[in-house]
């Protein structure tokens, strides 16, 4: 099921996506009663895709990040595999959705993207033993962890370079039936292969992550782990235009301007 967040003449609600481009008319959405954290109905209310504005898919209290979790990535940057996960954070205020833009900081001269899978949180959870890792997961989407590379390599701390505003793309919706264990993950830069991996080259799976985060902070229904970049890093320029595809899931596209 995908599930996505989306406005419309001002209003905001959550639909399920029904349909693709290849369907008569095209997707539509039948808006849900409520919201996807809990039980919910359709409400048959169908509305074409295409007539919406898709919005970030969710609104997460956090966004929990880990750093260099495929092995060629961290060897790219010149660094080891690191003997526990990395994590950092990324503030609500660095979430836009898709088609939104990516306003490139002031303070940077080296943006890069990062394709990633982003796991949804679907419950409030912590101490989360491995086996009900399942069990706390709403879905997966798409993301972009967008750096400031430089900065990132001159301060100790990569708050500023990689939380500042607009460094999180998500979307296009959440996909709640998804075996996230073997698929394919691709970037492009202005329609040019950048990126190219598997997430099963992650160092660390998924339940793995789950459980490292949580135990040390409680996670809420909306926040949001995303689970490392695989190799082929690289620059984004004012103008560019960039998008990550995930299979099974779909494509988060955006465009880089300058920061007004």
């Amino acid at each position: 099921m995908r599930i996505a967040r989306f406005s419309i003449d001002g209003n905001v609600a959550f639909g399920v996506v029904e349909g693709d481009a290849s369907t008569e008319g095209g997707p539509v959405l039948d808006i849900i009663k409520g919201h996807p954290f809990a039980e919910f109905e359709r409400s048959g209310q169908k509305i074409p895709l295409s007539k919406v504005r898709l919005l970030p898919p969710v609104l997460p209290n956090k966004v929990v990040a880990i750093g260099r979790n495929y092995a060629e990535h961290a060897a790219e940057l010149g660094n080891e595999v690191p003997q526990a996960p990395v994590t950092f954070f990324k503030p609500s205020t660095a979430v836009i959705g898709p088609g939104d833009p990516i306003a490139y900081p002031s303070f940077s001269s080296e943006l890069h993207h990062e394709a990633e899978l982003a796991v949804v949180i679907g419950r409030m959870c912590r101490e989360v033993p491995r086996e009900r890792v399942k069990d706390v997961i709403l879905g997966y989407t798409c993301a972009n962890d967008v750096t400031a590379r430089d900065v990132q390599q001159r301060e100790q701390q990569w708050a500023r370079a990689k939380g500042f505003d607009t460094s999180c793309p998500l979307g296009p919706w959440v996909e709640t039936e998804l075996d996230p264990t073997d698929l394919g993950i691709m970037c492009t830069v202005n329609g040019q292969q950048r990126q190219l991996g598997r997430t099963s080259d992650m160092v660390r799976t998924i339940e793995d992550l789950i459980v490292h985060i949580t135990e040390a902070m409680t996670l809420l229904p909306g926040d949001v782990v995303l689970t490392g970049t695989p190799a082929g890093v690289g620059p984004l320029n004012v103008g560019d235009e960039v998008a990550v595809t995930i299979e099974g899931i779909g494509t988060l596209t955006n465009k880089v301007i300058k920061r007004g």
